[in-house]
C-alpha cells in the first residue's frame, strides 16, 4: 500500500489535492492511503514553506500547487 500525505492547513486547496491523489491512485491502479498532515510545525520540518504539499512514500513531490490526478498517477507509477 502506498502512503500519500497532503500537507496543509485543511483549506479548500488541500481538499482538492487529496481528491486528486485519491483519483490518481485509481488511475494508477495502486492501493493508497491518503493522509492529511495539518500540524504546521511538522509541515515546516519537512521543508514545505508553500502549501499544499504532497508526499508519496516519504518523498516530497510537490509544494505550493495542486497537481492534476494525471501528474500524481505518473509519480505513483514512477516510484513503484
Amino acid at each position: 500500500m502506498r502512503k500519500i500525505e497532503v500537507l496543509g492547513s485543511g483549506c479548500a486547496n488541500c481538499h482538492r489535492l487529496a481528491a486528486n491523489a485519491t483519483e490518481a491512485a485509481t488511475i494508477a491502479g495502486v492501493e493508497a492511503e491518503v493522509i492529511h498532515v495539518t500540524d504546521m510545525r511538522e509541515i515546516a520540518r519537512r521543508g514545505v514553506m508553500s502549501t499544499p504539499g504532497l508526499v508519496i512514500d516519504g518523498t516530497l513531490v510537490s509544494t505550493g500547487r495542486i497537481p492534476s490526478a494525471g501528474d500524481i498517477a505518473a509519480w505513483l507509477t514512477e516510484q513503484s
